[in-house]
């Protein structure tokens, strides 16, 4: 991470800050209509998806109906879930649209996912001991863990964790590694395990069951097809999340660069950490409403409860800010950065010394 004083990092707040307010100061209307907008858009996909599904004896149907119902689900899941529990619609006062009323379509509780999202990762971005969703405590991808034996097979724990995602998200808050050291106890661990299966069930029940049933004649035709919907969401958003903080050019932190001196991070450095440790991917309109513009991960980082749709606008401010202050703005093609994940995945499966040996592999 670059090293600025503090009375660069005051600076560094005070350049973004001027840029949040400028935000905050204009909303209105035009971000109200955007929202409704998407969830009227959320709306016509599922529900063309689910009119559609049971003709899928017809296969340009049955694909059509499940890319509809997989879209609807990235949509509601990316740009309207996890924005609008970052409480980026609050002023709007519409309990649908509220960060503490607002459920979403996947096994994660919106309680759970607050706990572990907007406060966990969001306060502690990549800082290895304290972000958990660096890794999700099933991948290595920084010196800061030591190798070990199992580490070798951890691509197919990537593929494993794509495939399932909305389960390894919903069990996220379950924090494995800690019961597996003792740390914590499973008891401890009850409310939140009933909690999961709760809206796990929930979930499970609806696609798995209740829409084949109603459909009972094709059930096993819809079944696939939901499950093939689920299955291009957690695809899709694990794909973009990843891109956010594992790519190449993404930084990782320890406690002592953030508290070393014994005292509470300043409001600049926790800028200056969430710039270092995420990444942006370009691509056209329809590619940044399905990544719910986390494909300006860096302006979500430093503004997470901005509307999201606005982060394209900001970017072009965020990235003179950057260039101002010497700090890289980390950019690239989606292929390009989804490569550098894979790399980083791959080249920390293998232990240092062998690492050390392909160049190709070279993550630093």
């Amino acid at each position: 991470m670059k090293q600025m004083t503090e009375a660069q990092l005051t600076e560094l707040e005070k350049d973004l800050d001027a840029i949040r307010n400028d935000v905050l100061a204009d909303l209105g209307e035009r971000d109200a209509r955007y929202i409704r907008r998407v969830v009227r858009l959320h709306r016509t996909l599922e529900v063309g998806g689910r009119v559609l599904m049971p003709f899928g004896f017809i296969p340009p149907v049955f694909v059509a109906a499940t890319v509809a119902l997989g879209l609807s689900k990235i949509i509601e899941n990316m740009e309207i879930g996890h924005n609008v529990m970052h409480g980026q619609y609050d002023w709007m006062n519409d309990p649908s649209l509220h960060s503490q009323t607002y459920e979403w379509d996947t096994a994660c509780s919106s309680d759970s996912w607050r706990r572990t999202h907007n406060y966990e990762h969001h306060t502690y971005t990549n800082i290895i001991g304290k972000d958990r969703d660096y890794g999700y405590a099933v991948l290595r991808l920084s010196d800061d863990e030591a190798w070990r034996p199992r580490h070798s097979l951890q691509f197919i724990n990537y593929i494993l964790l794509s495939t399932f995602f909305q389960w390894g998200v919903g069990l996220h808050e379950l924090e494995t590694e800690r019961l597996h050291r003792r740390e914590i106890t499973l008891k401890s661990k009850l409310p939140f395990l009933k909690d999961f299966l709760r809206k796990g069930g929930r979930q499970a029940f609806k696609d798995y069951v209740f829409f084949p049933l109603l459909t009972f004649p094709v059930a096993p035709i819809v079944l696939a097809g939901n499950i093939g919907a689920n299955l291009i969401r957690n695809l899709w958003s694990s794909t973009v999340i990843f891109c956010g903080h594992f790519t190449q050019d993404a930084e990782t932190f320890t406690e002592e660069e953030c508290w070393g001196d014994g005292k509470s991070e300043s409001k600049g450095h926790w800028y200056l950490r969430q710039l270092s440790g995420s990444s942006n991917f370009t691509g056209g309109r329809w590619v940044h409403l399905l990544s719910g513009h986390l494909s300006f991960q860096m302006e979500h980082h430093v503004f997470p409860d901005l509307p999201a749709h606005r982060y394209p606008e900001i970017s072009e401010r965020v990235k003179e800010v950057c260039a101002k202050h010497g700090i890289h703005y980390n950019t690239g093609s989606f292929a390009r950065q989804y490569g550098t994940v894979l790399k980083r995945i791959a080249a920390f499966s293998l232990p240092d010394r062998l690492r050390a040996r392909l160049p190709v592999l070279d993550v630093a």
